[in-house]
């Protein structure tokens, strides 16, 4: 490839590898995080994703269970992890030419971290807060942050992890709260309960919850045979969701 000059540059870069760790679940009614402070230079005192430098002769998905365990306590076999696209911007990381793999898990129930390594704390961050106060992440993460999140959306689209983070019986519109969660939009709940009931395994009504208010109980349900949806559960554009 010619360079800005005119002449052929066949130079060939020397890269570092890293990997970055978004671990996302629903706690207290949110859509959260987990972040670690940064212990270490650059971005001393930074909030940033879990991760680190892969290893000699370590398989690079070894290396992102290893970072998970050593700076938050999580065990990342026990998680759904999925490679996202890498991140090799040159600037980057000030420390050099440094390539990141970044891997996702949207997972339930998912323990308090233990910070460790050199994070010098692990806690679990909602993510609307972030927005909200303006923090900033370390390096990039801000962006593989929300490629992430997005990618999140993509699996609730098309499988049925949403019900993952219900009880063993739960109404359309607890449902509901969690696509609105990950999403990040309120949905029409009269469409919502049109389109999960209508796709093929994924919920089977169980009975109605005792109420002691008026009117007609609500329908419990729980998660249908279904590991994938038919039809996928799109995310509603403007015009859609207003729609009957």
């Amino acid at each position: 490839m010619a360079s800005k000059t005119g002449t052929s540059d066949r130079t060939h870069v020397q890269l570092r590898l890293t990997v970055d760790l978004v671990i996302l679940t629903v706690r207290d009614g949110a859509l959260q995080v987990l972040l670690v402070e940064r212990g270490n230079a650059p971005f001393r005192g930074r909030p940033a994703l879990p991760g680190g430098f892969l290893r000699p002769d370590e398989d690079i998905r070894d290396a992102a269970v290893r970072e998970l365990a050593e700076e938050t306590g999580l065990n990342g076999d026990a998680l759904p992890l999925r490679q996202l696209r890498v991140f090799g911007r040159p600037d980057r990381d000030p420390r050099g030419r440094i390539v990141t793999v970044p891997y996702l898990a949207i997972a339930p129930n998912l323990p308090p971290p233990i910070a460790g390594s050199d994070a010098t704390t692990a806690k679990w961050w909602p993510v609307d807060a972030l927005d909200k106060d303006g923090t900033s992440l370390a390096f990039d993460h801000d962006d593989i942050l929300r490629l992430a999140i997005d990618e999140a959306g993509r699996e609730l689209e098309d499988t049925t992890v949403a019900t993952a983070f219900c009880g063993d019986t739960f109404t359309i519109g607890e449902l509901r709260r969690i696509y609105e969660l990950i999403w990040g939009q309120a949905l029409d709940p009269r469409n919502f309960n049109r389109k999960v009931t209508k796709a093929d395994g994924f919920l089977e009504p169980v009975g109605t919850r005792p109420s002691r208010e008026p009117g007609r109980p609500a329908m419990l349900y729980r998660a249908g045979p279904a590991k994938r949806l038919y039809p996928p559960m799109l995310r509603p554009n403007g015009s859609e969701e207003g729609a009957s």
